[in-house]
């Protein structure tokens, strides 16, 4: 092979080293995953790419820590929400015996050409009763059920629904205006749920924040600068 060949290979090679490494989602995260079901674990959470909707497209997960991860989204412009990436922490207790139940949180998410929300799904153990708490929304998304009140809980004042998809309860409370940071006392919201008469004193499995997307066309990125999720 002459020099000039393997000028032009080694140019070529590191050509295309260049172009991969600038279409790696996070190329200096200790974790990532294209894997519709790729998990990591790690101090206490559970990151979780959940690709679980049909008609979705390609995702990436990435994770410098478990509290500081993002994915990369490109589904479709149609219905249906395509997936739901997220970080889990579990709590395992009853209502009434919740030390703190609550989280912090600071996001950066894409404001045009998507349909999501940023949410968290809080969970009884038995997975009977949904509790999700959207922060913000962007796009045509809304939630399940119908309009039960407005209230201010847990630090913010949101819109509540309530409905049934088929396999569990799903309580619905939607901030009146969006936010990308700030802190739920998740304590205080089941605890009004519970007082409504809703369920009783069930016991916290998992709690989740996470992006639900409908719509990402063109690819977008959805970063969790930083999430603690308090289970005590």
């Amino acid at each position: 092979m002459s020099r000039t060949v393997r000028h032009v290979l080694t140019a070529l090679l590191l050509t295309l080293g260049m172009a991969v490494a600038t279409a790696t989602p996070a190329q200096a995260a200790v974790w990532w995953s294209s894997d519709r079901w790729g998990t990591w674990s790690s101090g206490g959470y559970t990151l979780y790419n959940n690709i679980w909707g049909s008609g979705y497209g390609a995702q990436t997960i990435w994770a410098n820590s478990a509290t500081n991860w993002g994915v990369w989204a490109d589904h479709p412009n149609t219905g249906g929400i395509k997936s739901y990436p997220n970080q889990t922490r579990w709590s395992g207790k009853k209502i009434s015996a919740l030390g703190t139940l609550s989280s912090t949180f600071n996001v950066t998410v894409p404001t045009s050409g998507v349909a999501f929300t940023t949410v968290y799904d809080v969970w009884s153990s038995d997975n009977q009763h949904e509790i999700m708490l959207w922060m913000n929304r962007y796009g045509p998304v809304g939630p399940l059920g119908t309009l039960q009140t407005t209230a201010t809980v847990g630090g913010h004042t949101w819109q509540i629904h309530r409905g049934h998809n088929g396999g569990n309860h799903v309580y619905s409370f939607i901030r009146t205006t969006n936010t990308s940071s700030g802190t739920v006392d998740i304590k205080a919201i089941v605890n009004w749920v519970k007082n409504r008469g809703w369920f009783g004193d069930v016991t916290i499995g998992n709690v989740q924040l996470g992006y639900e997307i409908t719509s990402s066309s063109g690819g977008k990125d959805f970063i969790t600068n930083n999430a603690v999720i308090t289970a005590t």
